[in-house]
């Protein structure tokens, strides 16, 4: 099992931060590295169990399953159903923490997964930057240019 984490500091209230990235559907809204994304059987992008189908700008297609979702808490975490990465008993979560010092976000974002071996360090790597850092650069930038 591997576990990837990673964490960064936005310059916007956690509220800000959580309503624009709430939605399981919204990642091509914030995500540079998804072109687009759709629920399977139209079930509602909030509700715990929905299924996001998704492509990558790359072409690679992603399913993963919504496992919590908490308002109170600025929190969610998914499954990978199916990904052409490599991964197997991939769980995620993304978490915001109000940093009442500044009206800032504390984002962390985790995974742990099992990958074939000498797969580590390259999946570790690509999900941690590729995903979790690049998804957080993003936001940066979308709060910090408004």
């Amino acid at each position: 099992m591997i576990k990837v984490y990673t964490s960064s500091v936005i310059d916007a209230s956690a509220d800000a931060v959580w309503a624009h990235i709430r939605d399981f559907n919204g990642l091509p809204k914030w995500h540079p590295a998804i072109a687009e994304s759709r629920i399977e059987q139209s079930w509602p992008a909030d509700r715990v169990g929905c299924i996001r189908n998704f492509r990558l700008r790359d072409g690679g297609l992603i399913r993963e399953q919504l496992l919590t979702l908490s308002d109170y808490d600025y929190q969610c975490s998914y499954s990978i159903l199916e990904s052409p990465m490599g991964v197997d008993n991939y769980i995620a979560t993304l978490k915001l923490t109000p940093i009442t010092d500044g009206n800032r976000t504390f984002a962390e974002w985790s995974a742990e997964f099992d990958t074939p071996a000498g797969q580590e360090r390259r999946l570790a790597d690509q999900i941690g930057q590729g995903v979790f850092q690049a998804g957080f650069d993003a936001l940066k930038s979308y709060f910090g240019h408004r």
